[in-house]
């Protein structure tokens, strides 16, 4: 049996198996049933390990053991393999989900805690500062750098970047709305009854700007800005540089002030 390397890398990414299963649960799908041996031999996997292997996928569902002597195995139709994959990475997610969600009463938490705070008081205030690459990094570090918002959240956007955020960070926002920030959002709009825009105008009051910028920020205190157009770079490689030094924030809060006082009023929220 001959299967291509390519198509067993597929296997591999798709059902979370190492080389050795996917050759041996491929010789196994083509005989229908087979003994370990003999799917050794088809499959080119080292006798000795073979046994583990259909072991291993056993435990996984994908094969069932048949009673008798020789000791034969049985392939399980892939289709039924997808919905017990698909079940255990259920299983899997929700147990890791409850785990992390237990953490938060432990003391392991505290400890880390603790940790990260002593360790950011022996900080100078200039190296607290970063680098994050790719925008799905970008959207985490946001969210994490505006949930700590207490007064205000200023930012410029590109129209499609306000859609984005809303879509990303909605629920956010309206959290932050009922705790009382004041969220103000510049963005040069060309559709204002886009309905990303309705959405946003809930929790935040938007204005139209010629300024095209992509900043964010936070309490006069920290700040994030993205180094390029995302217009014209690819999502995994925006880059976004995070600050958190009120100097300087506070000083591009002011100038964002002088801004935001000539901008025209798209919505405002209510």
């Amino acid at each position: 049996m001959i299967v291509k390397d390519e198509f067993l890398s597929k296997l591999r990414r798709y059902f979370n198996l190492n080389l050795y299963e996917v050759k041996i649960w491929t010789a196994l799908l083509s005989r229908g049933v087979s003994t370990a041996g003999e799917l050794s031999d088809i499959a080119n996997v080292p006798r000795s390990r073979s046994y583990d292997v259909l072991e291993s996928l056993e435990k996984k569902g994908f094969v069932v053991l048949k009673i008798g002597k020789p000791i034969k195995y049985i392939a399980v139709p892939p289709t039924e393999v997808v919905e017990r994959v698909k079940k255990n990475m259920r299983k899997d997610a929700d147990d890791a989900v409850e785990r992390l969600n237990n953490l938060k009463t432990t003391d392991v938490l505290q400890e880390l805690s603790s940790l990260h705070t002593q360790g950011i008081e022996l900080i100078e205030p200039s190296e607290l500062s970063g680098s994050l690459r790719g925008r799905h990094n970008l959207y985490n570090h946001m969210e994490m750098t505006i949930r700590s918002a207490e007064k205000t959240v200023d930012m410029i956007s590109t129209e499609q970047g306000l859609i984005r955020k809303v879509e990303a960070l909605g629920p956010l926002f309206d959290e932050l709305h009922k705790r009382g920030v004041k969220i103000r959002i510049a963005a040069p709009i060309t559709d204002p009854n886009h309905k990303g825009l309705k959405e946003a105008a809930k929790h935040a009051e938007i204005r139209n700007t010629k300024i095209k910028a992509r900043l964010i920020i936070v309490d006069n205190k920290e700040m994030m800005f993205m180094v390029n157009d995302d217009m014209d770079v690819h999502p995994t490689y925006d880059v976004g540089i995070w600050v958190n030094t009120p100097f300087f924030a506070s000083a591009l809060g002011e100038l964002f002030e002088l801004a935001w006082k000539e901008m025209k009023v798209v919505a405002k929220n209510k």
